[in-house]
This record gives structure tokens, C-alpha cells and sequence, in this order.
């Protein structure tokens, strides 16, 4: 059994992540000293560095409590599993091609301002902000 600290360094997080993992119920402490200190088993390492990895590759922590979810429960299959899997690919496509449309604005106002020492009054990149957010409101 390890302490809370111990668990942290063999899982590469913070004694506060494991407290936010738990408070989201990702882990639960094996057991309870007498003084009321928690304590790990080897399990909760595993399901941290799960957590970790699952999270470098876009999945939220409500994501990964589904997936912990469906990988306890015996009517899940891997098909639930994979359906997770590509819908988070697809939020990612989405956004990705959001953000492609972003940098094209930006590109677009950035070619036509030329910097220099003019006034911000008279910034292209201002202005087109401004007339967007008066096209906005109307």
C-alpha cells in the first residue's frame, strides 16, 4: 500500500491531481490508515498513468470515466469502446478544422496590416476586428 505521496511520484502527477481524480470518483483510495490517511495499491497507479495516457491522446476526464465505466461493465463490449474512440476523433477533426479557418482569417488580416509605426486607429487588424463586431451586433 502506498501514501498518497508515494502513489503520486510512481504515477508522475500531484498529491492535489489524485485528490481532483478521486473527487471526480477516477480512483478510490484502497483503504483508510486509523489516522485517516488514504491509501494506494498498485492499481491506482495503473489506472493513473491510464488516466494520464488517455488524456494525451483528447480524451476528457468525463471521456475517461466513461471508458473506466464501460470497461467495468460486463454488457460493454470493445464496439463501445470504439465508438467513444471515433467520436473523439471526430470533435478533434472539427475543431481542427476550425481552428484551419482561424489561421486563414488571421493570415488574411495580417497581410493586410504592414505594422510600421501608424496609429492602432488606423490598424487594418483593429479595424476589421471593430466592423466584425458592429457586423455582429445588428
Amino acid at each position: 500500500m502506498y501514501t498518497i505521496g508515494t502513489v503520486a511520484a510512481l504515477a508522475g502527477v500531484s498529491p492535489d491531481t489524485l485528490r481532483y481524480y478521486e473527487k471526480e470518483r477516477l480512483i478510490t483510495p484502497a483503504s483508510k490508515t486509523a489516522a485517516g490517511y488514504r491509501l494506494y495499491n498498485n492499481e491506482a497507479v495503473r489506472r493513473i498513468r491510464f488516466i494520464k495516457h488517455a488524456q494525451h491522446c483528447g480524451f476528457t476526464l468525463s471521456d475517461i470515466h466513461e471508458l473506466l465505466t464501460l470497461k467495468q461493465t460486463d454488457s460493454a463490449c470493445c464496439e463501445d469502446v470504439r465508438s467513444l474512440g471515433i467520436e473523439k476523433k471526430l470533435r478533434i477533426e472539427h475543431k481542427l478544422l476550425a481552428l484551419q479557418a482561424i489561421s486563414c482569417t488571421l493570415d488574411e488580416l495580417i497581410q493586410g496590416c504592414e505594422g510600421g509605426e501608424a496609429v492602432t486607429d488606423n490598424c487594418p487588424i483593429l479595424v476589421a476586428l471593430e466592423n466584425s463586431l458592429a457586423e455582429a451586433a445588428r
